[in-house]
Formats: C-alpha cells, structure tokens, sequence
C-alpha cells in the first residue's frame, strides 16, 4: 500500500459528549483535566418527517483532555475496549460548537469517522493542532460549506508492524469489525445522532481511504458517504495469504460492482468522494480507473484533483476545502433546531 510520510504531523480535534463524563489520565500532551458536558439522554420523538435523533444510551466514557480548537470547543480522548471485536484502542473524539447549542438540544448530529494513513497506530494523526481538520469544520460549517460534523478519530491498526486493511482477517485482530461496528457503537453511546445512515460517513487519507471506501461500500445500510483521499483500492495485506475468498469478500471494486447492479434508487445510494493530488501518479491511475468502472446505477462519486498536491494530509486538507466536504456534506442530514420541529408538528396539527 501506498502509505502518507510517517513524518506528517498530527491534527487538532475536539470533544463533546451529550452526557457528564470523566477525564482520564492521557498521554504526552494531553491532561488529566475533568470534562463534564451537560445535555438531554432523552426528549420528544421526531415528527413525522423528521430525521429520528437516538440518545445516549451509555454507558459514558471517561475522557482526558488532548487539545483545544479556536472556536472554544476541547480535543478528548479515551480508550475503547469492542465488545464485538475484542479489540481495545484509542479514539478521539471532536463535536462542534452547534452541538451545545440549546436550539439543538434534541437534535442528532452526523457522524464523520477519520481514519488516518500510514499504520494509524498508535495515534491518529487527524486529531493533532497541525492539519486543522476539526477548526476547518468548524469554519467551514459557519460559511455554510460543511455540516456540523461530530469527528470521531480512531486508531486504524492494532500495532505498528503490519497493516491489516481493516478488516477481520482470519486469525488476526478484528480490525473490521473495530471500525465499522465498535466505533459507531462508542459514538451512539456517548452523542445524539442519527437512527438512519444519512447520518454517518467516512473520511480517510491512504490506507484509511482505502478502510473508509471499503466500510461504505461493503456496509451501505449503515453509512452513506466517504471521502476517500489517494486510496489504495484493492485489499493488500500479506496476512490475507491463504485467505483469498475472505479478501475477495473485503475488495472495494468487487463490493462496488455488486452494489452497482442493485435498484438505483435512494434507499440504495452511496456517494464516494475520491481525492487525487496532481503529483499523484502512482496511485492515481488505479483510482481514476476505479471510478470509471463503478460509477453507476446507485454508486456515485466525485473525483477532486488538488492542484501541486501530493500523497499527503496537508494537500488532502486543501482539496476537503476546495469542494470535497461540500458535496459529501449535501448527501447527509444535518441537524434540526427545536424551533423547526416544534413548528412543524404544530404545522401537522
């Protein structure tokens, strides 16, 4: 796989919860620090043609402290224990500032996973000050480019010795199941968000592309949307080795081409936002390819060539401003102010 420079520097993202939490000691550059967010686990069921918020259902994680953004909001991290894969790992977490605002106290919020490239382990370098994923959201939300996006960041690979595609590879760490079933279990637990799939979607630079590509495609009644920036496009793990039916099962062009074949209509649709910097060209072929071959019926997608970019997060950045983050932001539901849906149950009235 083509991996990001090990060098490149983390970014910052913040936390929120829905529900009081407390912090954990964390590591170098991350405080012990309490956090206690305040916020409804429970209110008034949607309206009729509304988006259905699910609550905080617990139980609460306890964060430590790892950053803060300039708009006021805080970094948090805190380790994970899967009780699906058995897997236990960092995640970092970013909600935005609209999440605390109490003309959404009811409202879910769409969920956007980030994976990182490289080994992804054992941080996720999405949630460091460098790249500005979490202010770029921020920013971009109140000029009307981005949904206001909960940022989960978890780690990608179990150790820092192999890649495991994430997947659960026979035999090895569920890594599959780890992003695709535990994360959005932790998030669900911890924030309102949304019961339907119009609220959750993936980010990811590299390998992460490729596991966020690979999630959509592969779990399309979960997630609706991914950006995937300099993908690998095809599982290449040496662990698949004597596995081959569980890799084909883990291929993006073959999970593409069976979901191209179902109805095209809404129920079945996947938006799948691709990111090629101009100076990728190794990789870019073999993307520029995929999208020509998959692109139909219910696949949709978008290529963004990023000018003078390369394979790395600080040109990935540049490309989610460039349009990126606003088309994958108009496939998704954004949150719904109290005021709209007191209005418009009374409108049913």
């Amino acid at each position: 796989m083509t991996r990001p420079p090990r060098r490149s520097r983390s970014v910052a993202v913040a936390l929120a919860l829905a529900a009081p939490l407390t912090v954990l000691a964390g590591g170098a550059g991350e405080t012990a620090a309490p956090l206690v967010f305040g916020g409804p686990s429970s209110g008034p069921a949607a309206a009729p043609g509304q988006p259905g918020t699910v609550y905080p259902s617990g139980p609460r994680a306890r964060f430590t402290v790892a950053g803060a953004v300039d708009d006021g909001t805080s970094v948090g991290v805190t380790t994970v224990t899967g009780r699906k894969s058995g897997f236990t790992g960092k995640v970092w977490v970013w909600a935005p500032p609209q999440y605390f605002d109490p003309a959404y106290a009811h409202s879910g919020f769409p969920v956007l996973v980030a994976l990182p490239g490289g080994h992804g382990y054992p941080v996720n370098y999405w949630k460091g000050t460098g790249l500005g994923l979490a202010s770029g959201i921020s920013r971009w939300s109140r000029e009307g480019k981005s949904l206001p996006f909960i940022v989960v960041m978890p780690v990608l690979n179990p150790n820092a010795d192999r890649y495991y595609d994430g997947s659960d590879i026979p035999g090895q760490p569920r890594m599959g199941t780890w992003v695709a079933e535990d994360v959005p279990d932790f998030v669900r637990a911890n924030f309102r968000t949304f019961a339907s799939r119009d609220g959750w979607a993936f980010m990811g630079s590299s390998s992460g592309g490729f596991v966020g590509l690979k999630s959509v495609l592969q779990h399309p009644d979960r997630f609706k949307a991914v950006i995937a920036s300099g993908p690998d496009t095809v599982p290449d793990s040496p662990l698949w080795r004597g596995h081959e039916a569980e890799r084909r099962a883990n291929d993006p062009g073959r999970l593409a081409a069976a979901l191209a074949r179902r109805p095209d209509v809404p129920r079945n649709d996947v938006y799948l936002a691709f990111q090629l910097g101009s100076r990728e060209t190794g990789i870019g072929p073999k993307v520029r390819r995929f999208i020509r071959t998959y692109t139909k019926g219910p696949v949709k997608s978008r290529l963004q060539v990023i000018p003078d970019g390369g394979h790395n997060a600080r040109s990935y950045m540049r490309g989610l401003e460039a349009g990126s983050i606003e088309w994958i932001s108009r496939q998704l539901q954004p949150p719904v102010p109290d005021r709209v849906r007191a209005d418009d149950t009374a409108d049913r009235a």
